[in-house]
């Protein structure tokens, strides 16, 4: 599988590379986040990301004004296992190298919500950079470049991915709720059916070694 870094054409489609930030203090904090040998951990919320000075520059100008949280996504993965998007866009800084294995939600089959997974492109993320992926962007969580694994912040809208207020029904796009603010497209090996997601993608269970 070609993979693309996000200073390349291709990546436009998806999202773009954020310059302007002081995100030194973040990186820092970020390292002393936990970093998983065989699997990977996310958390939405971590009180020393937050306290960092990019928080209230992501929350003003990134997002706006609205409510964010900053958590992180870390350890080692080599697997797409599924495929998710959000209302909004997702902001990700990686202290190490990773790979984003991305699609695009205009791909998905509106009659079934399934999606090719022949369609997914693969993207380098540089350590210490920070890319925004768009809204209409599928993600899932990062891969890793090598055995060290990855530690990547994630910024989202206060209350993403905690758990839904509501049993949604299980008919349309609603069936793909799996969290608040989180759609997600499952593969059949991925397991996650046994946690309620959504099996749409169809194709290889794209592995990057």
């Amino acid at each position: 599988m070609k993979i693309h870094r996000v200073t390349d054409p291709e990546f436009r489609r998806y999202g773009r590379v954020v310059e302007g930030y002081d995100l030194s203090e973040m990186l820092e904090a970020l390292r002393s986040t936990p970093l998983p040998t065989d699997g990977t951990v996310y958390v939405p919320s971590d009180k020393n990301l937050e306290a960092t000075p990019a928080f209230a520059q992501l929350r003003d100008a990134g997002f706006g004004g609205l409510p964010i949280e900053i958590g992180y996504c870390n350890g080692v993965n080599h697997v797409l296992n599924a495929l998710e998007y959000h209302r909004s866009s997702e902001f990700n800084v990686a202290l190490d190298d990773m790979i984003l294995l991305l699609g695009a939600l205009q791909d998905v089959d509106p009659k079934d919500f399934s999606y090719d997974t022949s369609r997914v492109e693969a993207f380098l993320v540089p350590a210490r950079t920070m890319v925004e992926m768009y809204a209409t962007t599928l993600h899932f969580a990062p891969c890793s470049v090598d055995e060290k694994g990855f530690r990547n912040a994630v910024i989202l809208p206060r209350g993403t991915n905690e758990a839904l207020k509501a049993a949604p029904r299980k008919e349309g796009e609603e069936k793909l709720l799996f969290a608040a603010n989180k759609w997600l497209i499952a593969h059949e090996d991925s397991g996650l059916q046994k946690d309620g997601a959504y099996v749409g993608l169809k194709g290889e269970n794209i592995t990057l070694k």
